[in-house]
């Protein structure tokens, strides 16, 4: 009998799996979390992705052509027939400037270029900062075409997505003829063909090598590069962009020679890197005035305009280097200039410091205190009440209840003139004319010359506490500039058809007298000596008559100036977009100094034909005046300290001081 053993394992369970199979199988659960994590965040991308089914090769429309006052082409807006790039002509020299320097694999990838996505990443560790970009034109063009510019990766993951889907709905040259027809080239120029006109005169296609390495070279940032505004600027970026092409093949050495030699002219005369603005704002007057006065029109339409390009090459010159200066912009990251003619026509805009980073335009929307920039409202409304710049007040703290207005750093003066107290700023004297005249004909006043932002008959009214915006603030000095006429602020003289029909023209009829000519003088003094002894000396021009009021805000989050010279009101706002502190800048430091490099180089602009020139001296005006105020019984004889209260109001019908003006005889 055979004996057989039987082996027992004792205090043994199951084979445990071995540790790099645990390891593997943890990985594929989470690549397949991963996996249906990204196609369900893909999923709710695809689902936010912009509507795609309206996009066109080559969209067509009215063109507005816009030309300065003196008839110089300054922007193009809207594409009519002949007026883009199509994908089966492109203009050879700029294709080869663009691809050598913005996506020189653009025919071999995909919409994502993964080899320069991964060579910028690798760069941009080495450095420690962004110094190269991976975006390929497609994508750009995805960007440029249905995103915002926010750097989410939110937007770069939809921005990849279009990509995709464009690179599948158009061909490689398709494209390019989209991207060519959309991108901004500075100097209010968008699409290539507006663009070359507007720097060179002619079309794309009639480019040399070194203008159309020019023009690509102005893609990486086009206000900074804009020949507009730096030509030596230009033509660097211009060679970095030749030594691409000979890198890339797409030009020989003798020719990167040759292009590099020749001289490129740019057409000065169409130049003006701010134009984008202004532009903006013409256009949407001038769709405006085609609806009321040619809606059966469908051509294409020249825009004769009230912009003067040296006007706003000055004004774009002295905010860009003004903010560029630490001892000017005191912690301004921004800022913006509105000038105005003498019968409120823009002759320069400037809403920032780059159109194509920020096409806000803070010069006719940002809405800020302007501080002591209102004190010439209070000053002419004691003037009409009978004041003079040699009337004396005490410059001493003062309260009213619980509100106790303070000088800057507390400082007070003592007994002075008014002229003084207007040129030194005071703010407790401001106050106590303002409290003495009655604050609700300050605030008639300031209706009726076009400040139409919401104020209320407050205390804090005397101080400039109610925001208004540049562009309102700049139409309100003009009549203090033009002889008393109130101004209508405008951009457009005249519509034309390419043929030279016009379809509409403005009225040159001057406007209504706002303003007495004693009140016209005696405003014209104080102004003077703001500039002349007060706050805005650094606001003089040398050979030049200037006139202004300073303005500064609580914790110096706005600085101003506002005033004029040679037929030019001009307002200066600098300060910061989400309304932070600035470093102790105020409107003396900033914004004078900005507006004096302006009118440096500004020319002089006469009052238009039909505006009256400024008054003669008339002694008995205000005498006529207070008569005819006493035969109305509007007034009394003898001047309250606390006037009774009126409502404000935004009717000129509805001010008494307007309405006699504007039945007096004018001399």
């Amino acid at each position: 009998m055979t004996r057989t053993s039987i082996r027992v394992r004792v205090g043994t369970g199951p084979r445990r799996p071995k540790g790099w199979l645990v390891v593997a199988r943890a990985l594929t659960a989470l690549a397949t979390v991963a996996i249906l994590l990204s196609a369900m965040y893909l999923v709710a991308l695809a689902r936010d992705l912009p509507d795609t089914s309206s996009l066109a090769t080559a969209p067509a429309g009215t063109a507005m052509t816009f030309l300065d006052r003196h008839g110089r082409v300054i922007a193009r807006r809207g594409d009519s027939a002949g007026t883009t790039i199509s994908a089966d002509n492109l203009p050879e020299h700029l294709v080869d400037a663009v691809l050598a320097v913005e996506d020189r694999r653009f025919y071999h990838h995909f919409g994502i270029d993964l080899i320069g996505t991964t060579r910028a990443a690798l760069a941009n560790m080495r450095a420690g900062r962004v110094v190269q970009g991976g975006s390929t034109i497609t994508q750009q063009l995805a960007k440029n075409l249905f995103l915002t510019p926010d750097r989410t990766f939110r937007r770069k993951a939809q921005e990849m997505l279009l990509a995709f889907w464009l690179e599948t709905r158009f061909t490689k040259d398709e494209i390019l003829a989209l991207y060519l027809n959309r991108v901004y080239f500075g100097a209010g120029a968008w699409g290539a063909e507006n663009a070359s006109r507007r720097y060179f005169g002619r079309g794309p296609h009639e480019l040399d090598i070194g203008e159309a390495a020019l023009l690509a070279g102005l893609l990486k940032a086009p206000s900074r590069y804009s020949p507009a505004s730096d030509t030596t600027r230009a033509a660097v970026r211009a060679t970095v962009v030749l030594d691409l092409m000979l890198a890339t093949g797409r030009i020989t050495e003798e020719e990167r020679l040759a292009a590099a030699s020749a001289p490129i002219r740019v057409s000065r005369g169409s130049s003006s890197p701010g134009a984008g603005w202004f532009a903006d704002f013409a256009a949407s007057e001038a769709r405006t005035l085609l609806a009321l006065h040619a809606p059966s029109w469908e051509g294409d339409v020249v825009v004769r305009t009230t912009l003067d390009v040296d006007a706003q090459r000055a004004a774009d010159s002295a905010l860009t280097r003004g903010l560029a200066d630490p001892d000017i912009a005191r912690g301004a990251a921004n800022g913006a200039i509105i000038t105005l003619d003498g019968a409120g026509g823009v002759a320069a805009m400037s809403g920032g410091t780059d159109y194509a980073r920020s096409p806000f335009n803070r010069a006719i929307s940002a809405r800020r205190q302007p501080g002591s920039a209102f004190k010439p409202f209070i000053y002419a409304s004691a003037f009409e009440a009978g004041w003079s710049p040699a009337d004396r007040m005490v410059d001493e703290p003062v309260s009213y209840g619980s509100w106790s207005p303070a000088n800057w750093e507390n400082r007070y003066e003592g007994e002075m003139t008014l002229e003084r107290a207007f040129a030194r700023s005071s703010n407790s004297i401001a106050v106590q004319l303002a409290e003495a005249t009655g604050r609700a004909y300050t605030l008639r006043l300031a209706r009726r010359l076009g400040i139409e932002s919401p104020m209320e008959n407050t205390h804090s009214l005397s101080l400039g506490a109610y925001e208004v915006t540049p562009l309102e603030l700049a139409r309100a000095y003009v009549p203090f500039m033009n002889g008393g006429r109130a101004v209508e602020a405008h951009a457009i003289t005249r519509l034309e058809t390419p043929s030279g029909d016009v379809l509409w023209a403005r009225d040159t009829s001057p406007g209504p007298v706002v303003l007495a000519d004693r009140v016209v003088r005696e405003m014209d003094q104080v102004f003077a000596a703001t500039v002349r002894y007060g706050t805005g000396r650094s606001a003089a021009v040398q050979g030049r008559e200037v006139r202004g009021k300073t303005g500064t805000t609580n914790g110096f989050r706005d600085a101003w100036f506002a005033g004029w010279a040679d037929g030019l009101v001009t307002v200066v706002w600098t300060g910061n977009d989400d309304n932070r502190s600035t470093e102790a800048g105020s409107g003396g430091t900033g914004p004078a100094r900005i507006f004096a490099a302006m009118m440096t180089a500004a020319p002089v602009i006469t009052l238009p034909e039909g505006t009256p020139p400024a008054p003669a001296t008339d002694p008995d005006r205000l005498a006529r005046l207070l008569s005819a105020l006493e035969d109305e019984n509007l007034v009394s004889t003898a001047y309250e300290e606390s006037p009774p209260p009126a409502p404000p109001a935004s009717e000129p019908s509805d001010d008494p001081i307007a309405g006699l003006l504007s039945r007096l005889p004018r001399d």
